[in-house]
């Protein structure tokens, strides 16, 4: 007669333990869940710091539709000075040089909207440039520059400008 005897974790539970091993607690969910908290609190913060910093120093505009008035010109509008305007003979592409005094108390950051219009005075196209932490008396020079062809003379015109204290 053959007689089996049978091996341990088969058939009965063995006295004194056996039966299913304790379950590991996966911290997985938790960590996702408290880096998820982490990310939204370092926002909450950079969105704080940031409209705290903006709330300071409200930047200072100039409408393209309002006429030049004196005090605008001591404004950010009368810091900016178009050197050169012209299209690229390659291109084709209008593009305005700017120069950018800084005559406010403060480092300042600037961004100035060009527009460039033919002899009829339509608009043909706009651009863009922006130039940052001006100390207070230094000069920037920057280039305003758009991708739409022109093939056309053009006139470069200043629309808007915008200070603020960096």
């Amino acid at each position: 007669m053959s007689h089996q005897q049978s091996q341990p974790g088969w058939g009965q539970p063995q006295p004194g333990g056996g039966g299913e091993p304790p379950r590991r607690t996966r911290s997985t969910g938790k960590i996702i869940g408290l880096s998820c908290l982490g990310l939204i609190a370092v926002a909450v913060a950079l969105v704080a710091a940031v409209t705290l910093t903006v709330g300071e120093d409200e930047p200072e505009r100039r409408t393209p539709t309002s006429p030049a008035t004196p005090q605008e010109e001591n404004g950010p509008r009368g810091d900016v000075r178009i050197a050169a305007c012209e299209v690229d003979s390659v291109t084709k592409w209008p593009s305005a040089e700017l120069l950018i005094t800084n005559r406010s108390s403060k480092a300042s950051t600037y961004m100035v909207q060009v527009e460039f219009v033919d002899a009829a005075n339509r608009r043909l196209s706009e651009a863009y440039a922006t130039t940052n932490n001006v100390a207070p008396g230094q000069q920037s020079r920057v280039t305003a520059q758009s991708l739409d062809q022109v093939t056309v003379k053009i006139s470069c015109r200043i629309t808007d400008v915008t200070r603020f204290a960096s």
